[in-house]
């Protein structure tokens, strides 16, 4: 059924936890590391030296680049013009995506094989600092978890701002960096669509009751639907720049923004994250939420005011005021979020929110004055009118596990016993 020991965060302080993580666009949970196992003990009477050799040799690999990594994933630098950087993150993306055809032949066709090896990694949002389960599913699952963590920090990569130390433009456009994000960000919710719809369901429910928090369903949830609130904020600023966008165009955007976030914040919030990286995560979440509502109730009201009716013209002056009132909300939920440890700081205002920092109080401000022969206080303060429901149309990339390495065809199993 699987073993499962988890260590306690007083017996030795093995993860790590940096004091400050520099400039955020996307927050990465810091990244669950694997630690070395062994699979010659568990295996070697069972499977053929060379498959166990390559198991073994695959997955070390991934250990060193991991623990490589991670520093420099906790602590992203910005990325200069002159850099190509991502290339450590897609070296290990590739390691990874090596070792996932040979790993699930532990599991093929039901194979006893899975119980067999204890796998161990390093938690980040846990209190436990570590997680050992001699299950080969909970394996695939950290696979998977620790795929979409590298597809966020490519995210946040490509969306930090670009210096130039030499003077020349950056190679690739603003704009391109981000429809770029996008792409990452789908890809990274696949990975962990794939983990909820495919994975978690063959963990026996004791483990999953048991699994580490990071690896929880509920953040694995919420995880995707970040990246899809997030996904959508960069197709909402670029509609900004658009001037074939219409106002109907953003305010759905804007709304869909909120339902992911909302869906989000419902998956995280009931969670015991109670250490740093969780509840940062939890920060994260409700900044963003707010940040959308914020955007929402500004093209609601902009599109409501098109209306000839004193009730319109009201709505609007209220859904105008929702906006504002959301907005300094979302300052204070993002310096809540930075000071929070590890500390971090934002880059300087970029796409939706450097547009709406300066538009919602100005024109909630207008509209009041506008209207104040026709509206006394009392209706202005008026409960919001509700926002449209739009369904949602960003969806993760439909991700599938790869097919079990040919080698395990190749009757390596001694005997077949464990077939």
């Amino acid at each position: 059924m699987g073993c499962l020991v988890s260590t306690a965060k007083d017996t030795g302080g093995i993860r790590r936890r940096p004091r400050s993580v520099g400039e955020i666009a996307v927050f990465v949970p810091g990244l669950r590391i694997p630690k070395h196992v062994d699979f010659f003990e568990p295996l070697g009477d069972k499977l053929f030296k060379n498959i166990v050799e390559r198991l073994s040799a695959l997955r070390t690999r991934i250990v060193v680049m991991a623990g490589q990594e991670a520093p420099t994933t906790t602590k992203p630098r910005r990325k200069t013009a002159t850099q190509h950087g991502g290339s450590s993150l897609a070296d290990l993306q590739q390691a990874i995506e090596d070792y996932l055809p040979v790993l699930l032949g532990l599991v093929k066709d039901g194979s006893l094989l899975e119980h067999r090896v204890q796998f161990v990694w390093i938690n980040q949002e846990d209190d436990a600092e570590e997680t050992t389960i001699s299950n080969a599913w909970y394996e695939v699952l950290s696979v998977l978890h620790l795929m979409a963590m590298l597809s966020f920090s490519q995210a946040n990569l490509l969306l930090l701002p670009k210096t130039s130390a030499d003077g020349y433009q950056p190679k690739v456009s603003e704009a391109e960096s981000r429809r770029a994000a996008v792409d990452v960000f789908l890809k990274g919710a696949g990975y962990l669509d794939c983990a909820v719809r495919h994975v978690l369901p063959q963990l026996p429910i004791d483990v999953r009751e048991n699994l580490p928090v990071d690896l929880s369903e509920g953040v694995l949830r919420a995880l995707c639907l970040q990246a899809l609130g997030q996904g959508v904020d960069i197709q909402l600023g670029m509609a900004i720049d658009s001037t074939k966008a219409t106002l109907a165009v953003k305010r759905r955007l804007a709304c869909e923004m909120v339902k992911y976030w909302h869906q989000a914040e419902e998956n995280i919030m009931k969670l015991p994250l109670t250490n740093g990286w969780g509840e940062k995560h939890q920060h994260f979440v409700k900044w963003k939420y707010t940040e959308a509502k914020a955007a929402a109730y500004y093209y609601h009201g902009l599109i409501l005011d098109e209306g000839n009716t004193e009730k319109s013209h009201g709505m609007a002056v209220a859904a105008l005021q929702a906006a504002e009132e959301f907005l300094k909300e979302s300052k204070k939920a993002c310096e809540a979020f930075n000071t929070t440890a590890p500390l971090s700081r934002n880059p300087p205002l970029w796409g939706t929110m450097k547009y709406l920092s300066e538009k919602i109080p100005k024109d909630s401000s207008s509209k009041v004055r506008i209207n104040r022969d026709l509206y006394s206080y009392e209706k202005i303060m008026e409960t919001a009118p509700a926002l449209p429901d739009f369904a949602l149309a960003l969806k993760p990339d439909e991700y599938q596990l790869p097919a079990v390495d040919q080698s395990w065809n190749e009757e390596n199993t001694k005997g077949q016993t464990m077939s």
